[in-house]
């Protein structure tokens, strides 16, 4: 696979980013549209498992690092509290929009954040975010024009 592959992999991996900056790079870069809702929704979701999992131990662990790093796990945590009022109200559908709407603050790694926090079981939450990230993908993908060359 080229370079972009996966450049565009790892970008989707990344906070923030995720596949709302990856689509427009592979897409920008040449690579097929396909190719690239591959890439960005395989890459977005490699990290949810994982944080999934290991999150609540990481902050554990970072609040007895240091005031000033337990003062960033708090602010996050309160960041995904504010979001989690979504998932609160609609369950599973609720974290399947939050995840799909690709605007700042929302994603995989916020879903998988909140659904950490509310400590609701992977078996339950990752096809919630894996739903959440397809969409999402296709509205990015639609967005940035790349539908019209599927076809």
């Amino acid at each position: 696979m080229s370079d972009i592959f996966f450049h565009t992999l790892i970008m989707a991996m990344t906070p923030v980013v995720e596949l709302r900056g990856a689509i427009p790079y592979g897409l920008a870069q040449g690579l097929n549209p396909w190719v690239t809702y591959f890439a960005a929704v395989v890459g977005n979701m490699v990290p949810v498992p994982f944080i999934m999992i290991f999150i609540r131990r990481i902050f554990f662990w970072l609040r007895q690092r240091s005031k000033w790093l337990g003062d960033r796990v708090d602010w996050l945590v309160a960041r995904a509290e504010k979001k989690s009022a979504l998932v609160h109200r609609y369950a599973l559908v609720g974290l399947v929009i939050l995840v799909a709407i690709p605007l700042p603050g929302t994603g995989a790694w916020t879903g998988a954040l909140v659904a950490a926090l509310m400590d609701i079981r992977l078996r339950k939450s990752f096809p919630a975010v894996f739903l959440g990230v397809l969409i999402a993908g296709v509205i990015v993908t639609a967005i940035c024009g790349g539908v019209a060359s599927l076809f």
